[in-house]
């Protein structure tokens, strides 16, 4: 599944790779994949689109803040 992927970390991230990852699904469902910079061999988390869309905006929004 993820070998065909462009992943792509934030711009946000600093220099010890410490972050995730992100790409769009490839099988044309809009869904979005995130994984472990370090560690991508543990496996992706899937997103559907939507649930994406919710995250973003929440974050946006300041949801998340502490």
């Amino acid at each position: 599944m993820t070998a065909f992927l462009v992943w792509t970390k934030s711009s946000y991230s600093g220099p010890n790779g410490n972050c995730v990852e992100f790409a769009a699904a490839t099988d044309g469902s809009g869904d979005v994949l995130i994984r472990h910079s370090k560690h991508p061999e543990a496996g992706v988390i899937r997103y559907t689109a939507a649930e994406w869309r919710a995250f973003l905006a929440g974050a946006k929004d300041g949801e998340f803040d502490v």
